[in-house]
């Protein structure tokens, strides 16, 4: 059943306060659009002007190592190496030492049988003999010139030319004499010596072969080395020449001792470059008293050079290829980009040595961006932390 009572409209005021308060929300809410929008728009520019500049990182710079290690192939010889030839012609007669053999100074090592010049010696000493005669009988005569001149029985042109007679036998018993000692000289030189103390390295004759003297046409009948020390012979690259001085010690290894290291002293150099190769002939020596070295065996020496303190090593990534040759990103005041030209040293493939140009305080962008130009500001990419250590005890993931 309806209800009789009439329904109250509603007031005018109240009306007007809800019509208010509806404003009022509706202006709120409009303003709080506009205002998010606005900061929505700030945060938009920022974020696009901080995208506007590059972001970087710096290379990791190691400072040059006290002294820096360079490995070069080496060439061993004796310290004293003869190759021995003949000095006169004939047959060998015999042989006394063969390849291997020690040897002192003046052994004889074989004797070669010369009749040539055996009959040409017994051929001086003879026409020495007869020029001795001959000189003796014209003294004589000339001293009784002497004795009958000072008698006036004969002239003093006589004895004059009696005189004269000796002086002229005297020369030619003198050229005798030149003549037999150098045919003596000559005998001696059938025995083959050693020229001093060392180990007979080859042997190319035997028993009844033609020897020809001379080293032009003859072959070498022995060869003599002294391994008592040996000589190294290192052609060194220009570059690492001038650090290079006499009395710098090295190490070198051979292939048939592995894991042997041997000790040589750098003697010399030859202060002269290689025209070809841009390099350095040096001269190490080192003690074979053991007798492991031996003569022309191939080696590696590792040179302990001392390096410059202002040298350091960055990562090849952090280089610049232009075409007058490297340069490198810097990291100057204000974050601003500077570029500046390096001369390089060694490379090792992942880095590469900075011999000048980069203060070791610089600071080095790594990977620097193509379009990146001199003065540009950067900002520096936030560092990764380093994992710090599981504490013990600490729970772990299977």
């Amino acid at each position: 059943m309806m209800s009789s009572k009439p329904v109250k409209p509603p007031r005018p005021r109240r009306l007007l306060i809800v019509g208010l308060l509806a404003l009022l929300a509706a202006g709120t809410i409009a303003a709080n659009g506009l205002f998010s929008r606005a900061r929505s728009k700030q945060d938009l520019v920022q974020w696009t002007n901080a995208q506007a500049v590059p972001t970087v990182a710096l290379a990791q710079i190691a400072r040059g190592e006290a002294a820096q290690s360079l490995i070069l192939p080496g060439n061993i010889q004796p310290y004293n190496k003869a190759a021995i030839y003949a000095r006169v012609d004939g047959y060998l007669k015999s042989w006394n030492k063969d390849i291997g053999a020690q040897v002192k100074a003046d052994d004889v090592m074989a004797l070669i049988d010369a009749p040539d010049l055996d009959q040409q010696f017994a051929q001086a000493k003879a026409t020495l003999a007869s020029a001795k005669a001959n000189y003796d009988i014209a003294v004589v005569t000339a001293n009784r010139y002497d004795i009958l001149v000072k008698k006036q029985a004969v002239s003093q042109q006589v004895a004059d030319q009696a005189n004269a007679d000796v002086a002229a036998k005297k020369a030619i018993m003198d050229a005798d004499e030149a003549n037999v000692a150098q045919l003596e000289a000559m005998e001696d030189y059938k025995k083959i010596v050693a020229p001093f103390d060392g180990i007979v390295t080859a042997r190319n004759t035997d028993i009844g072969a033609l020897i020809i003297a001379g080293s032009t046409a003859g072959l070498e009948l022995f060869q003599i080395s002294d391994l008592s020390r040996v000589r190294i012979y290192v052609q060194v690259p220009q570059a690492y020449s001038a650090n290079l001085a006499a009395g710098l010690k090295a190490t070198f290894d051979m292939p048939q001792y592995p894991g042997r290291k041997f000790d040589a002293t750098l003697i010399t150099t030859s202060h002269a470059m290689n025209a070809t190769s841009r390099s350095m002939l040096v001269e190490l020596q080192a003690d074979n008293s053991d007798g492991k070295l031996l003569g022309d065996s191939y080696c590696r020496v590792n040179f302990q050079i001392p390096s410059d303190p202002n040298m350091v090593r960055i990562p090849a990534t952090a280089l610049i290829s232009v075409n007058r040759g490297a340069q490198v990103a810097v990291l100057g005041d204000g974050n601003k980009v500077v570029f500046k030209p390096v001369q390089l040293g060694r490379d090792f493939g992942d880095s590469v040595e900075v011999t000048a140009g980069l203060p070791p305080q610089d600071r080095v962008i790594d990977s620097p961006p193509e379009t990146l130009q001199n003065g540009d500001v950067v900002q520096l990419a936030a560092a990764t932390p380093s994992p710090s250590p599981t504490p013990d005890g600490a729970n772990r993931t299977p």
